[in-house]
Order: C-alpha cells, then structure tokens, then sequence
C-alpha cells in the first residue's frame, strides 16, 4: 500500500520543513524550511476594536501602498548599509558560487529505471526538471534529457513560475505515466496544478487543471483524482486556517465546480486532504484526511461510500506498509486490550484484514526508541523496510524484518558515521534505495542501500565546500531552568582560546517536532567557520530529537520552557569561555524566528546580533493572519483567557520596550510568503522605528516562505545575513 500524505497535507503537518512530492525527494538542506495566497485585497480585514487596539494593523494589507512604501524604502536603508560593508562583495561572491555551481549532488527519485532530478543553476534559475537512465546517473557525468524547463515556461505565459513539485501515477499495466505539476506564482505555498504527461514531455491538452489554491491532490485512475482545494476561489469554503473543507471527486472533462463531495469537515478544522494507494494487487483505495487540530488528524476510507475511520489515535500517523504490515506511529500512549503502547513507539496491524473487516486487528510492536532516541519515520522499497531514527541526535537507519516466530526484528545499516543520515528516496515499486549521509564537517554523500548485505556503497560524494582543516566537533550540555539538561553541537577550530573572544552563532528551531541535526553547509563553512567564527546548533525542546515527548514538552502555556532552553544554551557558551555576549549572534527562521523574537526581547543583554527570518511576532493576532490559526495547537489560543494571558508574556511585538537597550537586529521576509504573514516582521520593525532603536530590514518581494525564490536571490540573502553577522560580531580589526 502506498500511503502517504499529498504535498499539500504534508506542509501543514510539518509547517517549516521541506516538503517533496513523489518525484522531487527531500534533500539534505533543511533550513529552507514548508498552500492560497491571500490577496490583498481578499486578506481577511480586522474588526474595528481590533484597528484601534493596534495602530500597525494598515501593515497587514500585503500590498497596501502604505505598507509597501514603507518596505521600500526599509530595504533601500538596509541594502545600502549591508552592501557598503567591505565584506559584502566577497560573500555575496561565495554564495552565489555555492548556490550555481554544477559541483552538487543531484538528487533524484527512479521511475521505471530512470532518475528524475530538478536542478537550478546560474543558467537555469528557475530550474530544470529532467531525467537520465539509472546506469548514466551512477556515472560521473549523467546525459540529462529535458523534461520541463520552468525558465522558459514563464518566460512563454509571462509569469514567475516556482516549481513545487509533481505528483506522478501509473497504474498496473498503464501505458503512460500522468503527472500533476504544481506551479507557484513567486513561491507562494498556493499553487495551480497542471496535468502533464511525462512520456511526451508535454502539458495535457484539455486536461485537468486547477485554479490557485492551497490544495491536494491525489489519482484514483487517469480519469479521475481526489481533490481538496478552495472550491469558492474567493476563501469562503477554506478552513479558518486558510485550508480546504472538503475532498471531493473529480471525472475528466468535469468542471471541477461539478465534483461530486465526498467528505466535509468544518470551517475549525485546520484542513481536509486526500489520499489514494494502489495495493498489491492494483486495486485503488482512497479516502480524506480530517485534521482536526495541528498535531490530531483522523484518516478515513471512502471507497464503500459512508467514510470509515481508521481505528488508531488521533495523535497517530499511518506510514507505508510492507509486506501487508500497515505501519503506525504514534504520538500519544495507547491501550489495546491489555497492552499499552507508549508515545514514539512504531506499530503495525495487517492492512487487508482491517480492509476486510473494517475493525482494528492485532497490533505489533515494531521499534521502541530510549529516551535519547525518536522514530523518524520508516521507508519501504521492493526488498526492504528502513527505519530511520535518532539516536542521540545522529542519524542512524535501521533495517526491519519480520517472521512470525521472532516477531519484528532491527538491524544496523552500515553508515559512514556518526552525522546525519536519511533515506532520500525509496519506492515499493523500486529496488534502488537511495540515502543521504553528512556531518558538519563531511560533505554531503549520496549511498546505495544494498538490501542482499545490509550495507551502503558511496555513488555521489561533494568535495569539500570550505577548508575544515584545524576545524572540530563537540556535543555539550546545557542546563535549562528547570534542570533538563539540554544538548548542542559546537563546531570550532581546535585551536581556540576559552577566553570569550570567539565569534559565535548559534541557530535553533524549537518547535513542531522538527529536529535539528548535524549537517553541512558550504555558506557556514566558507562565511563563518573559515574566518574563525564557531557555529553552534541547540537542541532545544519543542523539537523533535529525542520523540514526541521532547515536543509536547513546549506546548502551548508550557513554551517558556523552549526559551529557557535556548537561554541556557547562550549562557552555557559565554560560562565555557567560548564567547561573550559581545562576540554571540543567533538566527532562526519562522518558528526560530519566534524564538529570535523572545529571545531578544526576553535577554537583550545575552546577544550582539540577532537575524530575525520569516518570523512570528505577534503573538496575539497570529491566529487571525494567513495559515496562522493552524498552530493553535502548538502555540494556545489567543481568544482562550488562560492561554492568552500567557501570550501576552511571550509575545514579542507585545514585549517591547522602548526603553531597553537592544542589539541591533536584522529581519528577513517575504511579501509572497503565504504562510507566516510578511507583517509580523513589518510591525516588530516598525517598533525599532518608531522607539528611534537601530535595526536592518529586508523584505523580499517574492520568494514564499523561505524568502527566497531562486538561487541568485537565495545566495543575495545569505550574502546579507553573514555580513550583517561579520560586522557585529568580530572584531573591528579582523582580517578580512
């Protein structure tokens, strides 16, 4: 069974990761970070006690002339200022050498023996999607045949395509292979979706396509796909979070205001997504996915008309199956019978006997993590079932078996060492498993999974971005305010004095229970580790490191915990003589970029530069603003008295004050950013502002949530970043 999420589902379950589609697999640069744009004049208008309530809220309005004015003219100021520093030219130099250069790995997902790849360099900016049989991959130099060229694609309609994917099917004995093609207009996670049909490289004519809408798709037959978008256009059938309210079904040649519904939720749900597998035998099951809150979702079957849950925790997620095992992970504990499952475990229950019966089966423990480890999720491929992990915060993979004497059984899979490592891509349909190996210091590698031996051979490895040479890795500990005792990385060269003079970042997400783990990054390298400065990554709770208990150890009224945690770190590094505060800068993007806010405004006196990217801010209003009122769960309700007040403790926008003395900090957003509303950055600056405070501000005019919408505007923000990093951080003297 091939269960998995649409793209869709998969952003707003994992909001600030990269999301991949089936042929577009994830890759190893997990700070980009992961559907509508709301126009501007579709933005959701606030009441009038709102307006009087908050004399920024004119900021709002994405492109209200008032507030692009003034964006403007911020990023003129802030341009100017970071570009004049002597180091701008040479940085902007490295990362736009990093993000066009040819030397990368190109990874790939294998449809029936070729590797399909999309790659973006200085000549195809918007990127091309292209493909190559298996055997030219494994060479050197890959003979790459077209299939889709965005560059010229919006060149022809005049448009500033962003390619999010594609969603491919071929059912048993198909001739073709049909595609769903998601185009972005400047990044925006809204997308229209085309039909295209991968054997003659082309759009289908009269085929399926949809209008601009955070959506999912999902095919039943080359006729027919499930679909949950925004049926109105005009936001009146989304979720209160921005998502669709209903999955229906749609027939070629239908006007697609003609599906049929087959399930709705409610306007409070955060969303409702479909799903399709094609089992074994090649017969099509399919259903929605009723997310209720962030965090809670429950998986119907549609197939027999009345919908049929799946019997398993709202706190749950179903994976893939493998050789009939339906895999399970759960996010809370849960009793059946006389057994009782405990959070982060991996079950399994016979899929066809739930099929056939429509009950919960026998339930199988598969893996249960210890306390420094968490279930990343497993992968199946024709041979083999992988599962991924943490363990201590490394990557490990995991090999699974099963026989009915033993029960399920784990085995190590060989790995260069001790970094992150992940399965980048694997099919039940496919033998070739690829995985994704790297460090902060050992660039990224592309290995086979060999399932005869159990091992892994290189096939892909990167040279080295930046000269590691002298350069270490340490994991320390921390201890937060309520005694935990928090882990982090430091990357440094072997050489320097504990005398607080290092030039230190430390980055960190926090939330979601998305984890932080090693990893290598060529900017980092060259704009930082090579001009003496210490990179550090904390893994601060809300994460997902150590399982959901790690996670759901921050939520909601209990979050000042992830802020001690950060706190503790910045504390611990200046205690070991690493840094001062002088000579400590730290980022983070989105929910980092909440955690940026608190912690400027919470210990201003801890810090020397803070880059403040694609964030939350307010606190108080983030529920009302795009996809905000999906992460209730995460954050608490602003219009719940108890979860409000606390809030109002938090909150950054709400916690400034005028009067303190705070560092100098630098915002990055996006004005097409559809996820996190661009005026949370606006507003909290504009409080600089205002205060007569010193702060930098760039707001990409496009570029989505990542703030970014091609790799030259991508290395242009890096290049910003790490220079307003250089000149707050080092000394006046360095060498350049």
């Amino acid at each position: 069974m091939r269960f998995a999420l649409t793209a869709a589902a998969a952003s707003v379950l994992m909001a600030a990761c990269v999301t991949a589609t089936e042929d577009t697999p994830l890759t190893p640069e997990t700070e980009t970070e992961t559907l509508v744009e709301t126009e501007a004049e579709t933005l959701m208008e606030a009441p009038a006690e709102m307006a009087s309530d908050d004399p920024l809220i004119w900021m709002e309005e994405v492109e209200g002339e008032a507030a692009l004015a003034w964006v403007n003219a911020q990023n003129d100021r802030s341009l100017a200022a970071i570009k004049g520093h002597s180091v701008f030219e040479d940085n902007y130099a490295k990362a736009m050498d990093l993000a066009t250069s040819n030397d990368r790995i190109p990874y790939g997902s294998v449809r029936d023996g070729l590797v399909y790849n999309f790659w973006q360099d200085e000549t195809n900016v918007r990127g091309l999607w292209r493909r190559t049989t298996l055997e030219s991959y494994k060479t050197d130099d890959p003979d790459w045949e077209t299939v889709l060229d965005f560059d010229k694609l919006a060149a022809d309609e005049d448009k500033n395509w962003v390619f999010k994917g594609s969603n491919c099917f071929k059912p048993d004995g198909a001739e073709k292979t049909l595609c769903f093609v998601a185009l972005s207009d400047g990044g925006k996670d809204a997308v229209i979706n085309r039909e295209f049909d991968l054997d003659t490289k082309s759009f289908v004519e009269g085929g399926f396509e949809t209008f601009e809408a955070k959506q999912g798709l999902a095919w039943i037959d080359h006729d027919t796909v499930l679909i949950g978008t925004d049926w109105g256009g005009d936001g009146s059938t989304l979720t209160e979070s921005g998502y669709p309210t209903s999955v229906r079904l749609w027939k070629r040649g239908e006007a697609l205001e003609d599906a049929a519904e087959l399930y709705a939720g409610q306007k409070t749900d955060v969303g409702i997504w479909p799903w399709s597998s094609e089992l074994d035998d090649g017969s099509m099951i399919y259903g929605a996915i009723e997310s209720d809150t962030f965090f809670t979702r429950t998986y119907y079957l549609l197939n027999e008309g009345e919908p049929t849950a799946f019997p398993i925790p709202q706190k749950s997620s179903l994976g893939g199956d493998y050789k009939g095992w339906q895999f399970v992970t759960l996010q809370e504990d849960w009793t059946v019978g006389d057994e009782t499952f405990l959070t982060g475990d991996l079950l399994a229950f016979n899929l066809q006997q739930f099929l056939d019966t429509k009950e919960l089966p026998p339930v199988e423990l598969v893996f249960r993590a210890n306390e420094r480890q968490a279930v990343n999720g497993v992968a199946v491929s024709k041979n083999a079932a992988l599962l991924s992990i943490n363990d201590n915060v490394a990557g490990k993979i995991l090999r699974l078996d099963y026989n009915e004497e033993s029960g399920w059984t784990t085995a190590d899979v060989q790995l260069p060492g001790t970094g992150q490592a992940g399965v980048a891509f694997a099919n039940e349909d496919e033998e070739t498993v690829f995985v994704n190996y790297e460090g902060f210091l050992s660039p990224d590698s592309l290995l086979t999974f060999d399932a005869d031996t159990n091992s892994t051979t290189a096939l892909k490895s990167l040279p080295a971005k930046f000269d590691a040479d002298g350069l270490t890795v340490q994991q320390m500990e921390a201890t937060s305010a309520d005694g935990t005792k928090i882990p982090y990385f430091v990357v440094h060269r072997e050489d320097i004095t504990l005398d607080g003079s290092t030039p230190t970042l430390l980055y960190a997400y926090g939330g979601f229970e998305v984890s932080m783990r090693p990893s290598y990054s060529g900017g980092v390298g060259r704009m930082w580790l090579e001009r003496g400065g210490a990179y550090v990554l904390a893994n601060i709770r809300g994460g997902g490191e150590f399982g959901p208990a790690w996670h759901q150890a921050g939520l909601k009224t209990e979050r000042q915990r992830i802020y001690d945690d950060f706190i503790a770190v910045g504390e611990d590094l200046v205690a070991k003589g690493i840094t001062t505060s002088e000579h400590l800068g730290i980022m983070g993007g989105s929910n980092g970029g909440l955690l940026m806010g608190v912690a400027i405004t919470q210990r201003p006196d801890l810090w020397n530069a803070v880059v403040i990217q694609v964030p939350l801010l307010d606190m108080l209003r983030y529920h009302k603003l795009l996809a905000g009122a999906s992460w209730i769960d995460e954050y608490g309700d602003p219009d719940v008295p108890e979860e409000r007040a606390f809030l109002e403790t938090i909150s950054p926008y709400h916690n400034f004050d005028a009067s303190a003395d705070y560092p100098t900090p630098l915002f990055v957003t996006s004005t097409k950013d559809d996820r996190v509303h661009p005026a949370h950055a606006r507003k909290m600056a504009k409080l600089f502002e205002d205060a007569g405070k010193p702060f930098l501000y760039y707001e990409n005019i496009d570029g989505g949530h990542s703030a970014a919408a091609n790799q030259k505007e991508r290395a242009k923000r890096t290049a910003l970043e790490f220079t307003y990093l250089y000149e707050r951080l080092f000394p006046t003297d360095a060498a350049e």
